[in-house]
């Protein structure tokens, strides 16, 4: 079972998207739709051991019920090649359909070549067409891989990184630009590598008999700037799935920042299909962080709904009781936990606003504006707590009980108002 709502866009018409070719990415009877009208699609990768089957299954699962509706997993060894029909088996085995993609590197023709069971139960393949070889064994190479992918009718992700581009292709246009007139810049002739790499990759996967609709591009730089200016070049020069991500983002804040900056720029002028942010976890941080965060920009934009939002003031001198910061974040965990369930029974739960504020000034209001909400007391006022439902006051809460008779109301509401 999946977690996550289908709703797309939040706001119809806020956005004006890229027109680009729709995919299709498989997983046996369950399909998942990128580009064209589908929403933007949230993507996450694994940082298990790919050969270890029930640790990477179970991280799989995690990053799903936490909304990834595709998982990468590197696939480098024979080991691991081995292991992906079987990660596969106990996914479906705990239902969970979503769609896995194998990222190659350097051995990935012959991985997919010696293990036919592993390339029918990936829906897709990410190939890095700066690391499959060089000259004519490159060719040879990814000619095999798209191959392989029209065979079995599975999408690819050809998928361009500043680290590891092809050097015969830039040490060629390096070339070129020493001729002319007015030579690029560093960055420019960079960018410019980059899109070439992957526009025609793109060409030549057609040539050997892919369909331009099982393509997706990438083209991933660890700078804000750089990837806002070479995605929108490639946008404008392309009709092909778009997939998004500051490669290389960092690690707690800076990696939030960093690719919330990016992300949201291209997304609000609409671009990308498909989004992944590349946080590095902090010891003992779960995996899913950056699929919430992945998650939280498209809710933010208004692109896609995927759990009930919980409004909170940030706290003053009229809010010295800590109450109200332990019952929003004690909401919020229980909205996320609560939607595996609810998504499945409460269409439409998704889109469900909360207020939780500290204090009399801001907080009636804030209350008003949300579907549920509660105004806490601060400090000096009366230790009374009213809720405010669909605009109006229904009731007050009072005494010490109060975050577990608010979670209450708030599951009433929802059951009743979102009901099938």
């Amino acid at each position: 079972m999946q977690s996550r709502s289908e709703s797309t866009v939040a706001e119809p018409g806020a956005v004006a998207r890229r027109k680009s070719l729709q995919s299709v990415v498989r997983c046996g009877d369950h399909v998942v739709t990128v580009g064209g009208d589908a929403p933007v699609r949230v993507q996450s990768m694994t940082n298990t051991d790919t050969a270890q089957v029930i640790e990477t299954a179970i991280q799989v699962k995690e990053l799903a019920l936490a909304g990834s509706e595709m998982v990468r997993l590197t696939v480098n060894t024979e080991e691991a090649a081995r292991a992906v029909p079987q990660i596969r088996e106990q996914l479906d085995r705990m239902g969970i359909h979503v769609p896995l993609i194998g990222d190659f590197h350097f051995n990935g023709h012959r991985l997919l070549s010696d293990y036919p069971e592993c390339a029918q139960a990936l829906g897709k393949y990410r190939i890095n067409p700066g690391n499959v070889g060089k000259g004519e064994k490159r060719d040879r190479q990814f000619a095999t891989m798209v191959e392989i992918a029209a065979k079995y009718d599975k999408a690819i992700r050809i998928g361009v990184n500043w680290g590891s581009l092809d050097q015969e292709l830039l040490a060629s246009m390096m070339d070129e630009n020493a001729l002319r007139s007015e030579p690029w810049s560093a960055k420019r002739l960079m960018r410019e590598a980059l899109i070439a790499s992957a526009l025609d990759s793109a060409a030549r996967a057609v040539e050997i008999g892919l369909s331009r609709h099982q393509i997706s591009l990438s083209c991933k730089v660890s700078g804000v700037q750089d990837l806002i200016a070479v995605y929108r070049d490639l946008g404008a020069r392309s009709d092909y799935c778009l997939h998004l991500g500051l490669t290389e983002a960092g690690m707690g804040t800076k990696g939030i920042v960093a690719s919330t900056a990016a992300l949201s720029v291209l997304l609000q002028e609409g671009i990308g299909d498909t989004i992944r942010v590349s946080l590095t976890p902090a010891p003992g941080e779960p995996r899913t962080q950056e699929v919430l965060v992945a998650s939280e920009i498209l809710q933010s934009l208004g692109l896609r709904a995927f759990a009930p939002s919980v409004t909170a003031c940030p706290g003053c001198g009229r809010t010295t009781s800590t109450t109200f910061q332990e019952l929003t974040q004690q909401i919020d965990s229980y909205l996320r936990s609560q939607m595996p369930i609810w998504s499945a029974k409460y269409p439409g739960v998704e889109r469900m606003k909360v207020a939780v504020m500290g204090c009399i000034v801001n907080g009636p209001g804030e209350s008003k504006h949300a579907d549920i909400g509660i105004s806490l007391p601060g400090t000096g006022e009366a230790p009374a707590a009213p809720v405010y439902i669909d605009g109006e006051k229904r009731q007050t809460l009072r005494g010490d009980n109060i975050a577990a008779e608010f979670q209450a109301i708030v599951e009433a509401y929802v059951q009743q108002r979102f009901a099938r």
